[in-house]
């Protein structure tokens, strides 16, 4: 089938080397030039295991290209899938539709068959009723129909995520629309997936339902970190033994300082804006979006008692600027609040992040930005671990310890443990455990 997918960021651009090697045949159209000249040359403009080598592979056997044009685009498409951005608006947090809008708009206007528009993007309920809307209120002689067909790809695994997924959501209203994405993804790689057909109202509100218990659990199993460090226990004990009860599971149990990213952020936001312009009360997201930005700034103050007290004219060597590892994406990164409060203190920062730190300069001042996790440590009073990059997992701790200042070592990801800092003659601060700080950490919750 021709398919275009509009917007050639994270989605539409692992959307479209994805339908492409399914067989389908792809047109990326993006409005920003340098971009498609980039991605034309195979230079990709985010980092993502494996992206690489999927674009130019399907760009080398024509099914997959690049363009600014629309109109021409269009021509023969079965359908259009619009995968731009949905940001928080800054005057009120509610999801920004105006991109979204603006590609209807152009796709009434550039259209010049029978089109099925599919929206990828994360967007409010009710959005594919006003782009169907547009589409009609353009009075072209053609037939369309508005889809909602949310993905649901975690960065670093995206590729693997979208060719073998837990399940497909079409949300459609019409016989018409729904078989043509039924189509789609109806090939043989996707035969083990469920594919679960809704109302197009509801497809909208499943994926920021899904977002938003996934940002509940990552801060749950934060809390239950806390209550850990007061009573004694051991956050990650407790995070295997009920990830190992199957109406649970393991996945997202993992304590640390705080979710980040593109979409739990934005999305347990906009969730919660929609209820309340609904009349419904969302308590429980509320509170973990609160919950979730407090962690952040707790995080560097755990750093500040670890150094007992004081970090002013300290260096502190931070391993980690990307929100999670494989990804190069500093949205709503924990790093951020943590290193601009350690800044606040007095603090001087050596970071080190294997793909983020281009990204990340443009949002630190007085970062000294090194080539690789040893550099940054050299002379440090603090090593501060944020993401959990393999690489920082097979760290040599004795090497670490012969160039830093003092033996220090914060793992706010608990990627070692306590005997493994001890052996290296490190001064351990995890996360979850009767050694990890729990009095001062409960002290900076209350002040927030």
């Amino acid at each position: 089938m021709k398919i275009v997918i509009i917007g050639s960021g994270y989605v539409g651009l692992v959307a479209g080397a994805c339908f492409a090697e399914m067989g389908h045949i792809i047109t990326c159209v993006d409005n920003n030039p340098a971009k498609i000249e980039s991605l034309r040359k195979g230079i990709m403009p985010i980092y993502e295991p494996g992206l690489d080598a999927l674009v130019t592979g399907n760009m080398a056997a024509g099914r997959l290209s690049f363009t600014e044009d629309l109109g021409e685009a269009l021509k023969g498409a079965d359908a259009a899938f619009i995968a731009v951005g949905t940001p928080p608006r800054p005057t009120d947090g509610h999801a920004d539709m105006k991109y979204v809008y603006a590609v209807a708009r152009a796709i009434a206007e550039k259209a010049s068959d029978d089109l099925v528009v599919v929206d990828k993007s994360t967007v409010p309920v009710g959005t594919g009723d006003e782009v169907e809307r547009i589409l009609r209120a353009a009075g072209r002689p053609f037939r369309f129909s508005v889809v909602s067909n949310p993905e649901f790809l975690r960065e670093g695994v995206a590729i693997d995520d979208f060719m073998r997924p837990d399940r497909v959501v079409i949300g459609s209203e019409d016989a018409w629309s729904r078989n043509v994405v039924s189509r789609i993804y109806g090939v043989e790689q996707l035969k083990d997936a469920p594919i679960l057909h809704t109302s197009r109202r509801s497809a909208e509100l499943l994926k920021y339902a899904a977002n938003a218990f996934l940002a509940m659990k990552i801060t749950f199993i934060n809390e239950i970190a806390d209550l850990c460090e007061a009573v004694g226990g051991d956050v990650r004990d407790v995070a295997h033994g009920i990830g190992l009860d199957s109406r649970i599971g393991e996945k997202f149990l993992n304590a640390g300082p705080g979710y980040g990213g593109s979409c739990f952020p934005k999305d347990t936001l906009a969730i919660s804006k929609t209820a309340r312009d609904y009349r419904v009360e969302l308590r429980t997201v509320e509170t973990v979006i609160q919950v979730n930005d407090n962690r952040k700034r707790a995080m560097a103050l755990r750093v500040v008692d670890a150094c007992n007290g004081n970090v002013r004219d300290k260096t502190i060597a931070v391993l980690g600027l990307a929100f999670k590892a494989d990804t190069d994406d500093m949205r709503d990164s924990p790093a951020i609040p943590v290193i601009q409060a350690l800044q606040d203190f007095g603090a001087h920062i050596r970071a080190y992040d294997p793909e983020a730190m281009e990204n990340a300069k443009s949002i630190f001042t007085q970062v000294h930005f090194c080539r690789d996790s040893y550099e940054a440590a050299e002379g440090a009073d603090a090593v501060v671990i944020l993401t959990e990059w393999k690489q920082f997992k097979s760290l040599d701790l004795a090497k670490l310890r012969s160039i830093v200042q003092a033996p220090l070592l914060v793992d706010l990801r608990n990627i070692f443990t306590e005997k493994d800092a001890a052996k290296a003659g490190f001064d351990y601060w995890g996360i979850g455990s009767k050694n990890s700080g729990a009095p001062a950490l409960s002290q900076a919750l209350a002040a927030e």
